[in-house]
């Protein structure tokens, strides 16, 4: 049985401010240096093989302070960087409801690409690490899309918001991804 536990990056400013990241690549604050911390802490108590992560540097910083706790080899993959939300990218919650009233942002990646891509990674995955432990650092709507996908649309994008540094666990079995758990922080010791 393959298992992957999915990891968002720790807190940005940006995230504090309702700015919409995407592709934009901002930096952990500090208070997302101790999420991940708090992540590694708590991982460090179960085995694993390898930790994935996307390049950008919210999720790969998560992933490097969580390899000081685990001592695995750390992969970049292109599948989990974070969608691209084009024009919206930088503006704050005001900002995009005056110039994209609908959400619909000029230059975005479509829901569909992102999902075809991060679950071709998933399949990448379980097909090259079958019955191995994994961590998997990415980004929100990357991690919404997994869940969306696997749940057939019970949970995740538009229907659930993920904290900075969650949780979400997955196990391939009997031919199928299933969701063991989402959205968990009960590992946190510094404020969420």
């Amino acid at each position: 049985m393959t298992r992957i536990c999915l990891v968002r990056h720790g807190e940005t400013d940006w995230n504090v401010l309702g700015k919409l990241q995407g592709r934009t690549d901002v930096e952990l604050n500090s208070n997302g240096v101790e999420q991940a911390k708090d992540c590694g802490r708590f991982l460090a108590a179960t085995t694993w093989n390898l930790i994935i992560t996307s390049p950008l540097q919210r999720a790969k910083k998560t992933a490097e302070i969580i390899q000081t706790y685990i001592d695995v080899p750390l992969i970049e993959m292109q599948n989990f960087v974070e969608r691209s939300y084009g024009d919206g990218e930088g503006m704050s919650p005001e900002e995009r409801l005056l110039a994209f009233p609908d959400n619909q942002y000029s230059n975005a990646e479509d829901r569909a690409s992102l999902t075809n891509r991060v679950m071709a990674g998933i399949t990448k995955i379980n097909d090259e690490y079958e019955g191995g432990n994994v961590i998997l650092v990415a980004h929100g709507a990357v991690i919404n899309s997994i869940l969306a996908s696997i749940s057939n649309g019970s949970i995740g994008s538009g229907k659930t918001q993920l904290h900075n540094a969650c949780i979400s666990e997955l196990e391939f079995d009997k031919g199928q991804w299933h969701i063991k758990n989402f959205n968990k922080v009960d590992h946190f010791t510094t404020v969420a």
